[in-house]
């Protein structure tokens, strides 16, 4: 049986799309779903208990790492696959997560950016972002991680960091890492240029925030380090008619850069970004 574990805070315009998706075809006791709702106000709680045969678990407090683990407890098979509740990925797609896990202990699928009707500043941005080779063999970007057993049992619990997804691709090597190439994580971009800044000051904090632990002994596991020229090198010199979208790319990671060192905790207290959690209906 394989195992969902889904952290939610204050997901009710998103988590019931998540939990249809993965529903839609599935077979009477194909996956066991848990859904950890943590310090939510809204009505996420209600709107996951509305669909049949998820298990929900209602944490106080908010915490991502904190709600990972109570539903790694509360789990009951494997694979494990650790899904963000505002990601959308269809039934078919988790078995051929599981299918893949046969001969590699973690995989995750392809990236789908929705950038529909986004700003153009926000377009740009991820016309160079979604082609960086990091993108393509980490484990993260995508909202969706699978792990076999014997690839869940590489570490304990998880830590207290922001950067779970990081975490979660530094316990692997590139050729322990399979991608089901097949099948795509629909990912929502921000609605808005200051929505994309505060997501990427979080991402930056959280990633340093990661490093420093390793720095620190705390984590025992090589951090992939960042590659801040890879947008040159690699994406606008074999592309120049990316060269416009590049300049929106970098004056946006620089504004994101400066907010997170004027920011005292590296950027992780300023929250999420709420925009691409907005329902469509």
């Amino acid at each position: 049986m394989t195992s969902v574990v889904i952290a939610a805070h204050n997901e009710a315009a998103v988590i019931g799309r998540c939990l249809d998706a993965l529903l839609s075809d599935a077979r009477p006791g194909e996956f066991d779903i848990t859904v950890v709702a943590n310090g939510c106000t809204d009505d996420t709680v209600a709107v996951a208990r509305g669909r049949p045969g998820v298990r929900v678990i209602d944490l106080a407090t908010a915490g991502k790492s904190p709600a990972l683990n109570a539903g790694d407890e509360a789990a009951v098979g494997f694979p494990r696959v650790y899904l963000d509740a505002d990601v959308v990925l269809t039934t078919a797609a988790v078995r051929s997560l599981a299918a893949a896990l046969e001969t590699a202990p973690a995989a995750t699928v392809g990236r789908a950016l929705d950038v529909a009707g986004r700003p153009l500043p926000v377009r740009a941005y991820y016309a160079i972002h979604g082609r960086l080779p990091v993108l393509r063999d980490g484990l993260f970007g995508r909202g969706v991680v699978a792990l076999s057993e014997k690839g869940r049992a590489r570490f304990g619990r998880f830590p207290d960091l922001v950067a779970d997804d990081l975490f979660l691709d530094s316990q692997f090597t590139r050729q322990e890492k399979a991608h089901v190439t097949a099948y795509t994580s629909t990912v929502a971009t921000p609605r808005r240029t200051g929505d994309l800044i505060r997501r990427l000051v979080r991402v930056r904090g959280g990633n340093a925030a990661m490093r420093a632990a390793a720095d620190r002994g705390e984590i025992t596991v090589p951090v992939r380090s960042a590659d801040r020229s890879s947008w040159l090198r690699d994406v606008v010199l074999p592309r120049p008619w990316l060269a416009p979208a590049a300049l929106c790319y970098v004056t946006i990671t620089v504004l994101a850069a400066v907010a997170a060192k004027r920011a005292g905790d590296g950027g992780a207290a300023w929250g999420r970004d709420e925009s691409s959690r907005q329902s469509d209906s």
